[in-house]
């Protein structure tokens, strides 16, 4: 796609949450983050790319000491829809003993946050919660998929903004688009 194409999609596209409602979201998962967490040590990883934007966001909204890391693991590449988890980048810290906060700009089938869940289980985390700015609604989610903190529940539709991309594009928008249906 070209720029033009870009802005013509954004400019099409349908605003599901606001700046302000994403950033309202953000506060009320770091309260709850800060009373299950405080205290524990965390490691944070972010989960590249989509949870660059979530984050940045939501890390310095948490006001007890943390480790932050990335990890990056991905089945959607470029892609609309998902294929096998490919490791890009994986944790280099130890996490035997630790407690692990991942943290992911969405909650769709939930196959590869289970997955690198389960990653970090393996890997001798004591415990592992997930953070996801948005759970969409659907039911489609892999087996026992849930997210421990939730900013957004959204509709099933084509989404981007606040970390989520369309064709690489538009993960910088602070507000939650979904592309327009067709009929």
């Amino acid at each position: 796609m070209v720029l033009k194409d870009m802005d013509e999609v954004r400019l099409k596209a349908d605003c599901l949450r606001t700046a302000e409602e994403v950033d309202a979201a953000l506060a009320r998962m770091a309260q709850e983050i800060t009373e299950r967490l405080d205290g524990t040590d965390p490691v944070v990883f972010c989960i590249m790319n989509g949870g660059l934007f979530v984050s940045g966001k939501l890390v310095e909204k948490l006001p007890f000491s943390l480790e932050l890391d990335y990890l990056h693991a991905t089945r959607y590449g470029t892609e609309t829809c998902g294929g096998k988890l490919h490791w890009k980048v994986r944790p280099e810290r130890k996490l035997k003993g630790r407690t692990v906060l991942l943290v992911d700009d969405i909650l769709d089938e939930g196959v590869t946050l289970a997955e690198i869940t389960q990653y970090c289980k393996e890997e001798g985390a004591e415990t592992v919660y997930t953070a996801v700015l948005v759970d969409k609604i659907h039911n489609r989610k892999a087996p026992g998929a849930k997210a421990d903190f939730v900013g957004l529940h959204v509709e099933d539709r084509f989404l981007f903004g606040c970390g989520m991309d369309i064709a690489g594009y538009w993960r910088n928008l602070p507000a939650l688009y979904a592309m327009k249906e067709t009929k």
